[in-house]
């Protein structure tokens, strides 16, 4: 295949420009060299999850289709946060994994989390799936998709293992038009709080924030004194949620 831009391949994900570095060609060549490996090592089946970037949904379907190409099992998670991905493997038993996101970077840009093992792979294992991308040799195979449901039990479980004190809080939450707006008030009602949302509603232009290389994670609304009027306490998140913070009333 045509080579890659070297420089997609991190010390710790796979990462570029949507479109320009990560091309149909690129991402199914990084799906079949990761279905490879994970072949290598006994296993098939490989949990697929993404954020709402405007790039991911093509980015999925690339990736999977490299998967599917080297014989694996792809359970397809469709759209959450990183954190729901991990908690599928653990809930499932499945060590292999893939999320689609560009992380806290810009909404052009977009990428890939690997995890295999007990965590996610990093330096030279990523080098290692360069290596099989550049000279195409892949596993083969008759793999197969399949859609599953990890929202459910995960909401359940911060259901049943938190608990919060009697006195009842009212949270702002500001998300930033990322993916955790579909989970995070729902996460925060369950706990028995009252929400306040901010930014909640999916958006993968993510137009109400500037980028938090610039400016920390949504931080512009949630330390400012808009919401104590309306709430005891302030929590704000990048999109996936890689970064968050949390502010009380005082705007500490």
């Amino acid at each position: 295949m045509a080579l890659a831009n070297p420089h997609i391949f991190r010390q710790y994900d796979i990462r570029g420009v949507a479109g320009r570095d990560l091309t149909p060609q690129v991402v199914e060549a990084l799906g079949r060299a990761f279905g490879t490996v994970v072949r290598e090592r006994g296993g098939r089946e490989v949990l697929v999850g993404r954020d709402n970037r405007t790039s991911s949904p093509r980015l999925r379907d690339d990736l999977v289709r490299g998967l599917v190409a080297s014989g694996c099992r792809v359970l397809d998670l469709g759209l959450v946060v990183t954190p729901i991905l991990y908690f599928a493997r653990e809930h499932w038993g499945i060590e292999a994994g893939v999320m689609i996101t560009g992380s806290h970077n810009p909404p052009e840009e977009n990428g890939f989390k690997l995890a295999l093992g007990p965590g996610t792979i990093h330096g030279e294992e990523i080098r290692r799936l360069q290596r099989l991308m550049e000279k195409g040799l892949y596993a083969g195979g008759r793999g197969s998709v399949e859609r599953v449901d990890a929202v459910s039990p995960y909401l359940a479980m911060l259901a049943q293992r938190i608990r919060l004190g009697p006195r009842p809080l009212k949270v702002a939450v500001d998300c930033g038009n990322g993916a955790a707006g579909i989970f995070a008030p729902r996460i925060l009602e369950a706990w028995g709080c009252r929400v306040v949302p901010l930014y909640c509603e999916p958006d993968g232009t993510f137009p109400h924030h500037h980028h938090p290389r610039q400016k920390g994670p949504t931080s512009g609304n949630c330390s400012t004194r808009w919401w104590r009027r309306a709430a005891t306490w302030a929590w704000a998140t990048t999109a996936t949620p890689t970064a968050w913070g949390w502010w009380t009333k005082e705007g500490r």
